[in-house]
């Protein structure tokens, strides 16, 4: 909102005034709340003796050193205060502030749960040693979240803290985050140091992301987490590039130690760790016999096919494992990596949910079907994501693995992604037959895009498909092979025997599907009657009128479908395609949410005033992205398809991409005027780029959206219409009536505006004195140094304004004009 220091310290005393106050929220995030009204709220929070829990949330304000501290001095007498979250980050708090608040804090004896957020407060390492040392007398601490992320504490600020700390002797949870700092080697040495002393703590999140930590640093890490003795559960990111085999090894040690670990997360990304780092991990998770889940994050390493093998050896005697996520792409483990890691994951007998990731890693069909036949000695297994993306699995791979997933008899969710592996027909067949027989299949997501899959393959993998006939959820990626329209055909008709499906997507873009796959495929999708939400992608398939037609006439018969979202980019749907399209989705009376893609098609003033005609008796419609952009739709069709939408009542959001058409005045403004009826829009993107609407269009356009009472939310593309003064002028004198607009983005660029044009605008939107945040674009118009300081003038006078993005570059513009820009801010 807009509250600052008197609106703050004024809600402060009204709050005084509730005495019996036990638990306070108070979410103020994102106002204009300096020091002074952060202490006159403390002061008044203090006359609430009784409070024992508070939530105080005054992020992204204006609180400096002065109003930290005075919120802490006041936050000092509330001495029953046992549970307390404060939330400051994005101010400018700096060390003294953080300092002064440590101090007010440490009299709050009583707390038990603490948790400060003050990240991106410019704290260094004095504050920071001097944040925890105050901290560290607040004995009856339990529970402690501190987050120092994005400041500038180095070595020092994070041994001190450590330190401090070390003094916390009833700290049985702590969460520290400093991530994006600068705390190196001998910090993260001290912080290692420190852990030794925690003997108490059973949860622990530490966070030192991009913090150039090192071997050592990692290594000091891991000794101080072998004296954490009761540690139950622990994550731990170091992510981003920060040690090598040294520190994971170093690392591994001391985890060997955490035999009362059950729950560990351990996110290493984007490392120079290898097989020798790898096999230390290994054997030290092989010492944590209690872990029941873990989530080991070693995503673009530099592991092979030794360092798989020793990981899987290690997790292998984790026996009483149920939960495991594995991430290990873009390494280099191959064929033997695979084979082993798979066969280690056999003696992990009580796994319920598995998710491997191991894409780019150069596995093979041996490696793939090796896998595979392991997995299928899982039989505990309910819940599987398998991502083998570009791996060379090729149709052996891919048989031998779905031979294998058959047997895994007690899979309800399953996640396989095998895109870019070449698999063909014989192993999208194959893998289809196998799935069949994985009777207890409801959520099935795959992946075979880009896979070579011919008509053949689509419909060997569709007459098994049939037979999963518990589905209730699928989602199917086939895009970019070449399935064609027997194919579709095929895919449809097993479709249309999964009669229990609610929520489909199906992608099939750049498939050559043709007029009869499209049709055949929405007579089948008719068949899906508990359909509720669709996404269908078919772009680019060289289907026209008949396809479309056919595809509608399917999806009419969907009636209880509530979402829709079809992607027909890139086809050859003229008028009786777009007329057929959508007197189907017409008939769908259920429909809620529609997102309609058919950019770039052969869609004219016949086609665009059709579909406006179906549409409006979608009378339901609260939601509604229209894409038609790159057609040849001209002035008739753009005010047909206003006049159709004006029947649209309920109707609060709208996005109308129509760039790149043949729009003129006229058009324009006859969509705007059928937009105008629709009284219930809050937010609007309207999209117009590259037509020809001018001065008059520009003005019409804008009188009719000021008829938009309701409107909070506009995004308006305009740019390269030619538009000059007059039309930028006549627009800013309509948004002047858009008196309830918050957010507005207005793209104007590539037009004729100069000086009065400019000025107009900027006056126009003075009136706006709700905008609190504007993103204008007017780039490459005729705007100089004087008509950039009467836009300035304008715009000065957006009060409310706390976000502004400008874009003003041109050949004219000078210092002058920017000069005026920076005095007016």
């Amino acid at each position: 909102n807009q509250i600052g220091d008197e609106g703050a310290s004024g809600l402060g005393s009204g709050l005084a005034n509730c005495i019996n106050l036990s638990n306070l929220t108070l979410h103020l995030g994102g106002n204009q709340i300096g020091d002074q009204g952060a202490s006159g709220l403390g002061s008044a929070l203090a006359k609430c003796i009784n409070l024992s829990n508070l939530t105080l949330r005054l992020s992204s304000n204006q609180i400096g050193e002065e109003g930290a501290s005075g919120l802490g001095s006041a936050l000092a007498n509330c001495i029953n205060l046992s549970n307390l979250t404060l939330y400051l980050n994005g101010n400018y708090i700096g060390d003294e502030g953080a300092l002064g608040l440590g101090s007010a804090l440490k009299k709050c004896i009583n707390l038990s749960n603490l948790t400060i957020e003050l990240g991106g407060n410019s704290i260094g390492d004095e504050s920071a040693s001097g944040l925890g040392s105050a901290l560290a007398k607040c004995i009856n601490l339990s529970n402690l979240t501190l987050s120092l992320r994005q400041n500038q504490i180095g070595a020092m600020g994070a041994q001190g803290l450590g330190s401090s700390l070390a003094n916390y002797i009833n700290l049985s949870n702590l969460t520290l985050h400093l991530g994006f700092n600068q705390i190196g080697s001998m910090g993260a040495q001290g912080l290692g140091s420190a852990l030794a002393s925690y003997i108490n703590l059973s949860n622990l999140t530490l966070n030192l992301l991009k913090n150039q930590i090192g071997d050592e640093g990692a290594s000091g890490i891991g000794s101080g987490l072998a004296k954490c003795i009761n540690l139950q559960n622990l994550t731990l990111e170091l992510s981003y590039k920060q040690f090598g085999d040294e520190g994971a090894s170093g690392l591994g040690s001391g985890l060997e130690n955490s035999i009362n670990l059950s729950n560990l997360t351990l996110g290493l990304f984007q490392k120079q760790i290898g097989d020798e780092g790898a096999s230390g991990l290994g054997s030290a998770l092989a010492n944590c016999i209690n872990l029941s889940n873990l989530t080991l994050g070693l995503y673009k390493n530099q592991i092979g096919a030794i360092g798989a093998l020793s990981l899987g050896s290690g997790l292998a005697k984790c026996i009483n494992l149920s939960n495991l996520t594995l991430e290990l792409g873009e390494n280099q483990i191959g064929e033997e990596g695979a084979s082993g890691l798979g066969s280690a994951l056999t003696k992990c007998t009580n796994l319920s949910n598995l998710a491997l990731h191991i894409g780019e890693n150069q596995i093979g069909e041996e490696g793939a079907s090796d896998l595979g036949s392991a997995l299928a000695k899982c039989t505990n297994l309910s819940n599987l994501a398998l991502y083998l993306g570009k791996n060379q699995i090729g149709a052996m791979g891919a048989s031998g693995l779905g031979s294998a997933l058959a047997n895994c008899i007690n899979l309800s969710n399953l996640t396989l992604n095998l895109f870019g592996n070449q698999i063909g027909d014989e192993g999208a067949s194959s893998l289809g037959w196998a799935l069949a027989k994985c009777t207890n299949l409801s959520n099935l997501t795959l992946y075979l895009h880009d896979n070579q899959i011919y008509d053949e393959g689509a419909s060997g993998f569709s007459s098994a498909l049939a037979k999963c006939t518990n589905l209730s959820n699928l989602a199917l990626y086939l895009g970019e092979n070449q399935i064609g329209e027997e194919g579709a055909s095929g895919l449809g008709s097993a479709l249309a025997k999964c009669t229990n499906l609610s929520n489909l997507t199906l992608q099939l873009g750049k498939n050559q599907i043709g007029d009869e796959g499209a049709s055949d495929l929405g007579s089948d999708l008719a068949k899906c009657i508990n359909l509720s939400n669709l996404t269908l992608e078919l772009d680019e398939n060289q289907f026209g009128d008949e396809g479309a037609s056919g595809l509608g006439s399917g999806l009419a018969k969907c009636i209880n479908l509530s979402n829709l979202t079809l992607y027909l980019n890139g086809n050859q749907i003229c008028a009786m395609g777009a007329s057929g399209l959508g007197s189907g989705l017409a008939k769908c009376i259920n429909l809620s949410n529609l997102t309609l893609y058919l950019g770039e098609n052969l869609i004219g003033e016949e086609s665009a005033s059709g579909l406006g005609s179906t549409l409006a008796k979608c009378t339901n419609l609260s939601n509604l992205t229209l894409d038609l952009d790159g057609n040849q739709i001209d002035d008739k069709g753009a005010s047909d398809l206003g006049s159709g939408l004006e029947n649209c009542i309920n109707l609060s959001n709208l996005a109308l991409c129509l760039n790149e058409n043949q729009i003129g005045a006229m058009g324009a403004s006859g969509l705007c005027s059928g937009l105008a009826k629709c009284i219930n829009l809050s937010n609007l993107q309207l999209e117009l780029d590259g037509n020809q609407i001018g001065d008059e269009g520009a003005s019409g356009l804008g009188c009719a959206l000021a008829k938009c009472t309701n409107l909070s939310n506009l995004t308006l593309h305009l740019s390269g219409n030619q538009i000059d003064d007059e039309g930028a002028s006549g627009l800013g004198f309509a948004l002047a009536k858009c008196i309830n607009l918050s957010n507005l983005t207005l793209c104007l660029d590539e037009n004729q505006i100069g000086a009065i044009g400019a000025s107009g605008l900027g006056s126009g939107l003075a009136k706006c004195i709700n905008l609190s945040n504007l993103t204008l674009q007017l780039d490459q118009n005729q705007i100089g140094d004087e008509d950039a300081s009467g836009l300035g003038s304008g715009l000065a006078k957006c009060i409310n304004l706390q976000n502004l993005t400008l874009l003003l570059e041109q050949k004219q513009f000078y210092y002058f004009g920017l000069q005026y820009f920076k005095l007016q801010k």
